[in-house]
């Protein structure tokens, strides 16, 4: 009777090792856990998009007590922003992701499996986005000026929208790489300010300029923003089309074809009458005798 017992027992426990991993696997664990961010707009992604399951995310600062999204609960997104959720820039954050049934079902499982993404800093792995900035050309064509806005950011304070100098403040440098127009030759120049002036530039010469946000104390893939548009100040050697427009120049050259055919066909008449006033002369002229 007892090794009846002993038997009953040992299969129950199997089949309940068994049911729980036969639970567990209804619900794959995320893969591909990634961060996405952008001037401080921060945003968790994994695969694979679920069948039958959901994803929930719980994010805490290393140590601390595990949080959720609202918008990141029982979902069936593969995405979750996090961007008003990570308020403090400055500390780390980790998220799990768990599989857990679809929405208003449920599940014997007590805990669910779940992948843990890498640890993410805000203040030191946001990419930084494209500056923007306009030229202004010197008198004398020696230097140009630039003026850089700071690229706003996702972040918000009293209300107000920050931008990366809010952040970032004495740590935020400019990097301006320029070069002549048509050239390969680049130089560089950093600005801790949003003003630069470029001096000692070829009068009269175009040069082309990118500007680049710059956090020195950052790590090396991490320093540098995303390049802005390329902009050229003007060339002072303009070219006839640049001053006329293809109307005004048709015009003239077509003034100047006609001009060379009336010359043309004045000398060509000039000419044969010129031939026939000396074949008359001839004529005219009496034979001497023998």
């Amino acid at each position: 009777m007892l090794k009846i017992k002993g038997t009953l027992s040992s299969s129950l426990l199997l089949f309940i090792v068994l049911l729980g991993t036969t639970v567990s696997g209804l619900y794959p664990t995320a893969q591909n856990v990634t961060w996405k961010s952008t001037n401080f707009k921060s945003i968790l992604t994994w695969q694979p998009f679920p069948s039958d399951y959901s994803y929930t995310v719980e994010f805490f600062v290393l140590g601390g007590n595990k949080q959720r999204n609202s918008n990141c609960i029982r979902t069936s997104a593969t995405t979750c922003d996090l961007t008003s959720s990570l308020t403090d820039v400055n500390t780390c954050y980790v998220a799990d992701i768990l599989s857990e049934p679809p929405l208003g079902a449920t599940s014997d499982l007590i805990e669910f499996p779940y992948t843990r993404s890498p640890k993410f800093c805000p203040y030191k792995d946001t990419d930084i986005g494209r500056p923007e900035f306009k030229l202004e050309v010197s008198g004398d064509k020696r230097k140009t000026t630039l003026f850089v806005t700071d690229p706003l950011t996702a972040l918000f304070k009293d209300d107000q929208q920050m931008n990366v100098r809010d952040v970032f403040s004495e740590q935020l440098q400019y990097k301006v790489t320029y070069r002549r127009n048509k050239s390969t030759g680049m130089k560089v120049y950093i600005s801790k300010t949003n003003v630069m002036e470029i001096p000692n530039l070829d009068r009269g010469e175009s040069y082309c300029f990118t500007v680049q946000a710059f956090i020195p104390s950052r790590s090396i893939d991490k320093q540098l923003g995303k390049p802005s548009h390329t902009q050229c100040s003007n060339d002072d050697k303009e070219s006839i089309f640049d001053v006329y427009s293809v109307g005004v120049i048709a015009g003239a050259v077509l003034l100047i074809l006609l001009l060379i055919i009336a010359i043309v066909v004045v000398t060509i008449v000039c000419y044969r009458r010129r031939k026939k006033s000396k074949e008359s002369e001839k004529e005219g002229v009496p034979l001497r005798s023998v």
